[in-house]
């Protein structure tokens, strides 16, 4: 039975980016990210099925990144992505699922593809 998640488990940094305007220098707009917030997280590497493994070999690391609920947190929606404080990794969220006890928000993301 796997153990249920503690603050203890949160032990990396991450930043939320949102897609927004920003200018390009030429006197119109570009689309860019920008941070949000940042917040302690946990990585959940995925090991298991077919799909995983397949994504595995095109280069593209399915995995959850646990964070704590928050007003922050919960406005977060799919067009975010997370950014790796460490060493700028950049994951696309592909859903999100929040916990049953109402502490912890599951971001299944995916680093190594497009947005």
């Amino acid at each position: 039975m796997a153990s249920k998640p503690t603050a203890g488990d949160l032990f990396y940094s991450v930043a939320f980016d949102r897609r927004g305007e920003a200018s390009d220098g030429a006197g119109g707009t570009t689309t860019a990210f920008s941070e949000q917030f940042r917040c302690r997280a946990a990585f959940v590497h995925l090991r298991g099925g077919e799909t995983v493994q397949a994504a595995r070999l095109q280069g593209q690391h399915p995995q959850i990144i646990r964070v704590r609920a928050s007003s922050l947190t919960r406005g977060v929606s799919g067009d975010w992505q997370i950014r790796d404080v460490r060493n700028g990794d950049v994951f696309n969220i592909r859903d999100i699922t929040p916990g049953l006890d109402r502490q912890f928000i599951d971001f299944l993301c995916q680093k190594g593809v497009a947005v």
